[in-house]
C-alpha cells in the first residue's frame, strides 16, 4: 500500500503527516485515523501534505466533508504544504486556498510521533469490519435453532455496534438526545443483520448503512416536528385523545373541552391550550398570505436564483479541458486564479520572465475559451 500516516500530538492540536497516494483505496484509512481523533475529542488537526504525491477528486470530497465535520465539533481541519501533482489537483478543484494548501508546515517541537499501523485498521464502507460479510454468510447458512447460532448473531451485532453508533453521532446536535439516536441505530443494525443476504454479492456495509440512516431519518421525521410542544401538553394530548373516545361513547356526542377537563381532572384552560398547540408544530405554507398583507405570500420574501447556477456547466467542462493542458500551463492557471499570485510572482516561482508568463497565460486562456465555446 502506497500510504504512510504519522501522528504527532500537542496539547491543543494534532499534526497528521500523510505520505504517498490518497485515492479510492487508501482514503478510508485516512478517514478512520481522523475519526479516531474526533472520537477522542481531538478536533484541531493539521494534515501535512508535503510528502503527498497524488490525491484524487473523490478523496478531496472526503477531506471537505471531514473539514466540515471538524467545524461542527468546534475544531478545524487544514491540509497544508501540498506540492506537485497533489497541489495541482487541489487547484483544479478550486479548494487549495480553502483547505490551506499554500500554508507552510509547522512541525511541533518535542512532540511524540506515532506511525499508524495501517495493517491494524479495517476500513470498509463507513468503516464496517471487513470480516462481517463472511460471518453473516456463515450465520445465515446455519439452521435456525442450531447450537451457538444465537451467540454468533450476538457477537456479530456487537462487532458492528461501533460503526452503527458512529452513524448515529453524525446526527448529534440536531435536536434529539444522542442516547435515543444510538438506540435507534442499534435497533436498525439488528434489523440489517437479520435481513442481510450475502448471496446478492454486496458487502454488509453497503446494505447496513442505508438501512440505519433510513431509520434515523424516520426517527427525526416522526419525533422531531418543526416546533416542539412542551412535554406536559404532549402527554395531555395523548390522554385527551383516549378520554375523547370514551366520552363520545358515554355521552352520545362529541365532548366539549369542559367535558374532557372534568374527566381528566385538569383545568379547562389547560385543555384549551393543548387544543391550540396541537397544530402549532406544523409549518405555514409558503403560499399563505404574509403578515399584514392579503396579496403578498411568504414565498415572495424568499430570494431568487443564485447566479452561480449558470456557471455549473462551465465548471464541469473546464475541469476536463484543464486536464488536457500541459503541466506548466495548468500550474500557471492554478497559481494565477487559485493562488491569486501576480504574473511577477508566478515568474519568480517558475523561474521564467514575466513577459514569458504573460504570453503563456494569454495563450492558455485563449485555448480554454475556444474549447468551451466549441
Amino acid at each position: 500500500m502506497d500510504l504512510t500516516i504519522t501522528v504527532s500530538s500537542q496539547r491543543d492540536e494534532d499534526l497528521v503527516e500523510v505520505a504517498g497516494s490518497v485515492d479510492y483505496a487508501t482514503v478510508p484509512y485516512v478517514r478512520q485515523v481522523l475519526f479516531e481523533l474526533f472520537d477522542a475529542g481531538r478536533c484541531r488537526i493539521v494534515l501535512d501534505a508535503s510528502r503527498l504525491r497524488v490525491i484524487d477528486a473523490a478523496s478531496i470530497r472526503n477531506l471537505l466533508w471531514l473539514r466540515e465535520r471538524a467545524g461542527q465539533l468546534g475544531g478545524e481541519l487544514r491540509l497544508v504544504g501540498a506540492t506537485g501533482a497533489a497541489l495541482t489537483a487541489l487547484e483544479i478543484t478550486g479548494v487549495a486556498k480553502q483547505l490551506g494548501a499554500y500554508d507552510r508546515v509547522s512541525r511541533p517541537e518535542r512532540a511524540e510521533r506515532r506511525v499508524v499501523d495501517l495493517g491494524s485498521l479495517s476500513p470498509g464502507p463507513d468503516q464496517w469490519p471487513i470480516e462481517v460479510t463472511g460471518l453473516l454468510d456463515r450465520l445465515h447458512a446455519t439452521p435456525a435453532g442450531a447450537p451457538g447460532r444465537g451467540r454468533a448473531r450476538a457477537s456479530i451485532i456487537e462487532l458492528c455496534l461501533p460503526a452503527a453508533h458512529r452513524l448515529a453521532r453524525r446526527y448529534a446536535g440536531a435536536g434529539e438526545q444522542l442516547d435515543e439516536l444510538t438506540q435507534t441505530a442499534s435497533l436498525a443494525l439488528v434489523k440489517a443483520v437479520d435481513g442481510f443476504d450475502a448471496s446478492r454479492g454486496v458487502e454488509f456495509g453497503a446494505y447496513a448503512t442505508p438501512t440505519i440512516v433510513g431509520d434515523l431519518k424516520r426517527f427525526f421525521r416522526d419525533q422531531s416536528p418543526g416546533i416542539r410542544m412542551p412535554r406536559r401538553l404532549q402527554e395531555l394530548r395523548l390522554a385527551a385523545g383516549l378520554a375523547r373516545d370514551d366520552l363520545t361513547q358515554r355521552l352520545g356526542r362529541s365532548p366539549t373541552p369542559a367535558d374532557v377537563a372534568a374527566d381528566l381532572g385538569v383545568g379547562e384552560d389547560e385543555v384549551v391550550e393543548m387544543l391550540g398547540a396541537t397544530f402549532a408544530d406544523r409549518p405555514l405554507s409558503l403560499d399563505a398570505p404574509g403578515p399584514g398583507s392579503d396579496f403578498a405570500t411568504l414565498i415572495d420574501a424568499l430570494g431568487g436564483d443564485d447566479p452561480a447556477f449558470g456557471l455549473v456547466e462551465y465548471r464541469s467542462s473546464i475541469a476536463v479541458v484543464m486536464a488536457e493542458l500541459p503541466e506548466r500551463a495548468r500550474r500557471i492557471i492554478g497559481l494565477r486564479f487559485y493562488g491569486n499570485l501576480t504574473q511577477a510572482e508566478i515568474a519568480r516561482e517558475l523561474g521564467l520572465s514575466q513577459m514569458h508568463v504573460s504570453r503563456l497565460l494569454q495563450q492558455t486562456l485563449d485555448l480554454l475559451r475556444r474549447r468551451l465555446t466549441e
